[in-house]
């Protein structure tokens, strides 16, 4: 698998990343031991978690997967934290917090350090400048190699990487910022995109698939085995089953068919090669479900086929995001 560098940062990783979502809850050891196997002998190196998928069991499974299965140095293993159970705060980016949340990752996963560090959410309770110095730590510390946020809107990301450029003393550089994104999401080319194209931020997308629903598996009925049918995935599902994401999948589907290839490669080549975007990261169920993405590796859209899904899934950026002088 090709292998690109995180943002303007000396890491390189595979050009699709592996996501542990529903690893300990949905996906068990048997079928995480078969998805880690295959995306390591496909190449692949970029292994995404966070301290709460699972209530810590994605991390712990990992960490069971790669003391006898793969060895941790071919992999690249990125964590988050920042995410907490409580309905009055979901997110508490605090350096106490996040440093604490951190050692616990790092004794659920088996390993000295990760790779990649990521802040799960901006919180706005705390000074910013306080959450960053977490980051500042643990890469001082050795405890991670590297670091970045995720779901940051524009604003978010620009201050925080600037800050982390222009503050006195020694700044973690971030090197990585990971949100939604796909052609039923194209919500990051607002501000995101533009702002991590101009500071060197490599785009991490999650559901790079439209959470699934770009697979056409839902075109005309939900599938029984689906997220789809889920009762806890069911309403992450249902957003994008509307006449919106209907008329957008049918795109993909011709172009699919124009190719002789699946939806699912469509989509995924798509966003995979969008400007900024490093490493979409998939979320499989099973080995059979990732070899069909992996397989998206031999795959280049054309240019027109690329024309043409833009024009049908074009976000309505207006005012001030493109030349005000021609509205």
């Amino acid at each position: 698998m090709e292998q690109r560098h995180l943002g303007r940062t000396g890491l390189r990783v595979s050009r699709i990343g592996l996501g542990t979502l529903t690893w300990g809850r949905d996906t068990d050891e048997h079928d995480a031991a078969d998805l880690l196997k295959t995306f390591w002998e496909a190449g692949g190196s970029l292994v995404d978690t966070a301290d709460v998928y699972g209530d810590g069991e994605a991390e712990y499974l990992l960490g069971r997967l790669i003391e006898g299965l793969v060895p941790r140095r071919e992999l690249v293993i990125s964590t988050k934290a920042g995410s907490v159970p409580d309905p009055e705060r979901r997110f508490d980016g605090s350096r106490g917090h996040l440093l604490s949340a951190l050692d616990a990752s790092l004794a659920r996963l088996g390993t000295d350090y990760v790779d990649v560090w990521h802040i799960h959410a901006f919180d706005p309770y705390t000074p910013l400048e306080e959450t960053l110095q977490a980051l500042d730590l643990a890469v001082s510390s050795g405890r991670a190699r590297y670091a970045g946020v995720s779901n940051f809107c524009g604003w978010q990301l620009a201050k925080a990487a600037t800050w982390q450029l222009a503050a006195p003393g020694t700044r973690t550089r971030l090197a990585s910022t990971q949100l939604e994104y796909s052609l039923l999401q194209r919500g990051v080319e607002r501000e995101v995109l533009p702002a991590a194209l101009d500071l060197g931020i490599g785009l991490l997308p999650s559901s790079p698939l439209g959470r699934g629903v770009l697979t056409g598996k839902y075109r005309n009925a939900t599938p029984p085995d689906s997220r789809g049918a889920s009762e806890h995935l069911a309403p992450f599902v249902a957003p994008y089953l509307d006449d919106t994401a209907t008329r957008i999948v049918d795109a993909v589907q011709t172009a699919a068919d124009g190719l002789a290839v699946t939806p699912l490669q469509v989509a995924l080549a798509w966003v995979r090669d969008r400007p900024g975007v490093t490493a979409p990261v998939i979320g499989p169920r099973n080995a059979q479900q990732l070899t069909a993405a992996l397989s998206v590796e031999a795959l280049s859209l054309p240019d027109e086929i690329c024309r043409a899904l833009d024009d049908v899934s074009a976000p309505v950026h207006r005012y001030p995001d493109h030349d005000w002088s021609t509205l």
